[in-house]
């Protein structure tokens, strides 16, 4: 992916995305945290700092081997092979799935079943209008105007967002929901998924 790979935020040192950070407290404590192209890891360091149990995905063998620092870290070409992370014949579940700066759309499903009863998703990426102001450019890695709302309707969305930041310059689309049980969506929907900004009032 020579054009994802120009973008100017890559998986490398750094601190987590301020929407990471802003929608950690939705996990419960001691939650298991899937980071999928997690990169150098800098969100399995602040997950692992926050006392959660994760585990992270990329194809570079220097990504995982940094990234190995903080948790479970799988080297796996999850484009082009099956997926690894499988139990007792299953897809292994997680309480969250992180993705960031990353869009391979086939695995949208994959990254549903992933998710255990009231797991929460925090995906954010690039979006159209993107090639406007840089890399990535392709339509393949951008998402298209609510894409994340449509790829994961089954989840109850917490937070989205889809627009453009300017440092630096990019455009992004981001989502932030939870997975409903629906034996017990009632209880579940009631629950208060605080709003991250109201936290620091």
């Amino acid at each position: 992916m020579p054009d994802a790979a120009a973008n100017t935020l890559p998986h490398a040192a750094g601190p987590a995305s301020d929407w990471v950070q802003r929608w950690t407290h939705l996990l419960p404590a001691g939650a298991t945290v899937l980071d999928v192209a997690c990169g150098h890891g800098r969100h399995m360091k602040w997950f692992a700092q926050n006392g959660h149990h994760v585990t992270g995905l990329d194809q570079s063998v220097a990504a995982i081997e940094a990234a190995g620092a903080f948790g479970q870290a799988v080297l796996a070409d999850i484009e082009h092979n099956s997926w690894p992370l499988i139990e007792n014949g299953q897809i292994r579940q997680f309480d969250a799935i992180v993705v960031t700066n990353y869009l391979w759309r086939p695995l949208f499903p994959v990254i549903l079943q992933s998710l255990a009863s009231g797991s929460v998703l925090i995906y954010e990426t690039f979006a159209q209008g993107n090639e406007t102001v840089g890399k990535p450019s392709s339509p393949d890695f951008l998402l298209q105007p609510g894409e994340l709302l449509r790829a994961f309707k089954e989840l109850h969305v917490i937070a989205f967002e889809d627009g453009f930041l300017e440092n630096p310059p990019r455009f992004v689309q981001r989502m932030a929901a939870v997975r409903v049980d629906p034996e017990t969506a009632p209880s579940q929907v009631a629950r208060r998924h605080v709003l991250g900004f109201e936290q620091s009032r």
